[in-house]
């Protein structure tokens, strides 16, 4: 059986400009990088801007498992698939990071026949917008400590520092560092902080920005600091705007790639969903709706954590209204929320999957709520059997879901045409009633527990006395009307990741709450989640090589 890598490496790619063609955009309209990668340029989307919006689809799945999913897969062989047949659809997802790259998880670019290429490109560097929004993030932090050595005309208080630096790796012992050490030329002694890039306020703003007027007035609200008043020090405060939209300037700009069947895939921007809100940028949705019929977006980890902010974060700031949402899961995920151990996935068991299923059952209710249809798909797998798919389909249709099995990852978009015939089905029957879970008027802390309920099934939500004392200040400061950005393990609906299958009435613990005032939201830390990611004990790295022929190999 041939590997993603192997797949992808044996594609025989058209060249970016013709792929751009088939969407009417003009060789000048493209800023290129190489053959196979392109950005679209500002005037390219003002000249859409008066087109007619496609249909918004949304591909969400069940709380991630060792077992796997495949929602990136299913998004691309969507996408594959409505080219099948005969109908104009775009893909638009995120650029995956580094850190999980070299991590535990791999890369994002899809699986099987159903993937974007130039794969080895999206995984590693890329057009290189991490890169600048890593120096654009590095360098306020820069500014932060230089203003405080150089006088500290705005009378920051060193121990109320908020910014933390970044870099796009998983490395634990960045998390928590002593800087300035050495002489005084050498800055203040503190104790700093790293994140990773994918959860940089820069990376959410970057994807919230609707243009580089709007990026520059979001980066001015950033804050950094809090000074000896107790009053917000912002970037617009170190006069870093400028030189950090300098920086973002190309960044800001859509990537257009393909998929193995040539199909358009917009890739931009890439906050992580269990620490920042896990979408592909505003305007590369915005532009692929004015692209072509269908667009074809997803969000991060499962839904409980990147639809919930897909629909209360992002839709809510962009106006955006998605007109179906598709649902994916595996029997073999399923099964192992019934407690099967991975080893044993292989096997028949109707009764691990009736007890498992309740994850899928909360997600479906979840979905519900915000008044979208759901499809629910199966990324199917060979050792799944008819009396599995059967049950599944049964009781996804009992809960008023559409139901198809998608073949995609095998198939490329061959398989994915009954999933394209039941979204297209429901587009045309079904309508949406798109709604939010909570208004603005609401206070952090009651939206935090209508996320906490409502979505993950929480009973009681218990909040440290820190988080109530952050909750206040960020109030009085006027940040009560921002949504919640909640921080949590993706591996369960609660904040403890061993919790499988549906737990309910459990305590939700909120441990830390601070503004991410540029991206206009309020980051919820939730249980142990962490901002800094670590390395496994046997990291994806060790396998990932070069060949003498500069043929790169054991990227997944």
């Amino acid at each position: 059986m041939k590997t993603d890598i192997q797949i992808a490496q044996e594609a025989i790619l058209k060249p970016i400009t013709e792929i751009a063609a088939t969407l009417d955009i003009q060789a000048d309209e493209l800023e290129l990088y190489g053959k196979y990668k392109a950005k679209l340029t500002d005037e390219y989307m003002q000249k859409i801007s008066k087109n007619p919006n496609g249909k918004l689809i949304l591909v969400t799945a069940i709380n991630p498992t060792p077992a796997g999913e495949g929602k990136t897969t299913t998004s691309l062989g969507l996408g594959q698939a409505f080219g099948k047949l005969g109908k104009k659809a775009i893909i638009a997802l995120r650029e995956p990071s580094l850190g999980p790259c070299f991590g535990i998880k791999g890369g994002a670019a899809g699986g099987g026949y159903a993937q974007v290429v130039p794969m080895e490109d999206l995984n590693l560097h890329f057009t290189g917008d991490f890169h600048a929004i890593t120096s654009a993030n590095n360098l306020l932090a820069a500014l932060l400590d230089n203003h405080i050595q150089q006088g500290n005309e705005l009378q920051i208080d060193t121990r109320q520092i908020v910014w933390k630096r970044c870099v796009d790796m998983n490395d634990r012992v960045l998390r928590n560092v002593v800087v300035g050490l050495g002489n005084k030329m050498d800055g203040f002694v503190r104790e700093d902080h790293f994140v990773i890039t994918v959860a940089s306020e820069i990376m959410a703003i970057l994807c919230l920005a609707s243009d580089m007027k709007d990026l520059k007035e979001r980066l001015a609200k950033i804050v950094v600091a809090y000074n000896y008043a107790g009053e917000p020090v912002t970037a617009g405060d170190l006069q870093a705007v400028g030189a950090m939209a300098a920086l973002l300037k190309d960044a800001l700009k859509p990537n257009l790639i393909q998929t193995l069947e040539h199909t358009p895939a917009l890739i931009h921007g890439g906050p992580f969903a269990n620490i920042a809100h896990g979408c592909n940028s505003v305007r590369a949705t915005k532009m692929a709706l004015k692209m072509a019929d269908y667009c074809i977006t997803e969000a991060g980890f499962g839904a409980d954590l990147g639809a919930e902010k897909f629909f209360n974060i992002k839709c809510r700031m962009a106006g955006l209204a998605p007109d179906a949402v598709v649902l994916v899961a595996t029997i073999r995920a399923l099964k192992y929320n019934g407690g099967v151990e991975k080893a044993d996935l292989n096997t028949e068991n109707l009764e691990a999957l009736q007890k498992g299923i309740v994850n899928l059952e909360k997600h479906i209710e979840n979905l519900q709520k915000f008044g979208v249809p759901v499809v629910v798909t199966l990324n199917s797998f060979v050792t799944d059997t008819q009396a599995e798919i059967s049950f599944v389909k049964k009781f996804c249709e009992e809960r008023n879901c559409e139901f198809a099995l998608s073949e995609v990852w095998a198939k490329g978009g061959e398989g994915g045409i009954a999933l394209a015939e039941k979204v297209l089905e429901t587009l045309e029957k079904k309508e949406s009633h798109f709604k939010v879970l909570y208004e603005d008027d609401l206070s952090i802390k009651d939206k935090i527990e209508t996320v906490a309920r409502e979505v993950y099934g929480a009973g009681y939500v218990s909040f440290s006395q820190t988080a109530l004392s952050q909750i206040s200040r960020l109030e009085k400061l006027g940040f009560g009307k921002f949504p919640v950005c909640m921080a949590k393990n993706q591996y369960s609906l609660s904040d403890d990741p061993k919790l499988l299958g549906r737990p309910v009435g459990f305590e939700m613990n909120v441990r830390e709450v601070y503004v991410s005032a540029g991206a206009g939201f309020v980051v919820v830390l939730t249980g142990a989640v962490m901002t800094m990611p670590g390395l496994p004990k046997q990291p994806a790295a060790y396998s990932i090589d070069v060949n003498d022929d500069g043929i790169i190999t054991g990227l997944f």
